[in-house]
């Protein structure tokens, strides 16, 4: 132990094996972080919310970074709520009814238009209907008398797809014609201070109405949304754990079970050897990749049942043929002879003096096996064979697939997680090159 201690601590005289650490580190702290932050069933409830969940999200929004590269300066999403301000409304009793205006006022100095606007409504149920009139006051002063309704308990008012406002502002849709300068040949957004005036009627004395206005913006957060208003940043953490541990659980697995049966068919040799190397043998050429699609299509696209198949078809796998050369030169080393001379058996020779002696070989394999067996996870995802539930890198380069993505310019649906694959794989060969030149005697001295 001493000695893979002090081998250990040779990695630290290779700067990119430090670099590797760091990026390792920094996943790991990541993935932590995650799991006390967002708990798995909230992770799973977000991701599979939908609209209900993500109402107040806009979709297909940049990530706030992206401003920087942006010559113009996007919108974020507004909100403006009188439930919430219950100032932006005043009310007045009239002789048999009484009236409500609520007046939403803000400043809108962007250079980009509103990528849709959406007005909520709700009111008592047990009472008459309010009726509501809804005018859009510009910095210019000018009027457009949106709609009038009857506001229901719960109503929702799509203005971005309401087409008698669209044929009103000359066919222009009313996200881009409410907010341009008439005077400008191109839509251009005209910078002030912006109206909505709702005047409502009510003819109860128990009924009211609030109103909740949405600006839908064109960058949300730190990751972005999807195509259904979802934050991206969910996947792009959860996605951390589950990578992480996948690749760590397969790689051990298969690493420690194929290294463990090298020893036991060199040890025993005859027919129980053979018998090893003719299912090494079948296996090789079994397609591991078909064979995923396969039982995930067909039987289960859990991610534990993957799991389970990934480690079964690599133990078998080409590295026993490589471990089983190695035994063989312990097999016949002068220690072992000793040790069968004072009464060993057979078990305590395996695993007390064959397998100990190869360990240092097995910790640069098992490093760079890790980021291997993450790509698998991811390809699998990507090709539609991935655990449904769970969110993941590879099931975001799978949305932005099936969503065209790269067709409509929305490049960091698929540069974020295939960033954050490309660090895993690269922090991970880092330190196994490093430790492979280390435990490696053919490679530490060069």
């Amino acid at each position: 132990m001493s000695v893979m201690r002090r081998r250990a601590t040779e990695i630290f005289r290779y700067p990119t094996a430090i670099v590797g650490i760091l990026i390792i580190a920094a996943l790991v702290s990541l993935a932590i972080y995650t799991v006390v932050t967002i708990p798995y069933e909230t992770a799973i409830s977000l991701w599979r919310g939908g609209d209900n969940v993500w109402i107040d999200s806009p979709r297909n929004a940049l990530p706030t970074w992206m401003q920087r590269f942006v010559q113009k300066k996007l919108p974020p999403t507004m909100i403006f709520d009188t439930k919430e301000q219950p100032g932006l409304k005043e009310r007045t009793d009239m002789d048999g009814y009484s009236e409500v205006n609520a007046i939403l006022e803000f400043d809108f100095d962007y250079d980009d238009f509103p990528s849709e606007i959406t007005l909520y409504f709700t009111s008592p149920e047990e009472c008459e209907r309010p009726f509501a009139i809804l005018t859009w006051i510009t910095p210019d002063g000018r009027s457009i008398e949106l709609t009038d309704l009857s506001i229901n308990p719960q109503q929702r008012y799509a203005v971005s797809i309401d087409p008698k406002l669209t044929r009103l502002l000359n066919d222009t849709p009313p996200e881009i014609g409410l907010f341009s300068d008439p005077e400008a040949d191109t839509p251009t957004p005209l910078k002030g201070t912006y109206k909505l005036v709702v005047e409502g009627y009510l003819f109860d004395e128990a009924a009211d109405f609030d109103v909740k206005m949405v600006l839908y913006g064109k960058v949300h957060g730190l990751a972005g949304t999807d195509n259904e208003r979802r934050d991206m940043m969910i996947a792009l953490l959860w996605g951390t754990p589950i990578a992480l541990s996948f690749g760590f659980l397969a790689a051990l697995g298969s690493t420690i079970i194929t290294f463990i049966i090298s020893a036991i068919g060199v040890w025993y040799g005859r027919w129980v050897d053979a018998l090893i190397q003719r299912i090494t043998e079948v296996n090789m050429i079994l397609p591991m990749l078909p064979i995923l699609i396969m039982i995930g299509t067909f039987y289960s696209r859990n991610i534990w049942t993957i799991l389970g198949v990934v480690i079964i078809l690599g133990i078998f796998g080409s590295s026993i043929k490589t471990y089983r050369a190695m035994f063989l030169q312990v097999k016949e080393a002068p220690y072992i002879e000793a040790a069968k001379a004072y009464g060993a058996s057979n078990t305590r020779l395996i695993f007390r003096y064959m397998i100990p002696r190869m360990i240092p070989v097995l910790i640069p394999a098992f490093v760079t096996l890790i980021p291997s067996y993450v790509f698998l996870e991811a390809s699998l995802a990507v090709l539609g064979i991935g655990d449904p539930v769970i969110p993941t890198w590879g099931k975001l380069l799978q949305d932005a697939w099936v969503n065209g993505a790269l067709f409509q310019g929305y490049y960091y649906w698929v540069l974020q997680p295939a960033l954050l694959l490309m660090l895993t794989g690269l922090g991970f060969a880092m330190v196994g090159f490093a430790l492979d030149r280390i435990y490696n005697p053919r490679l530490r001295g060069r």
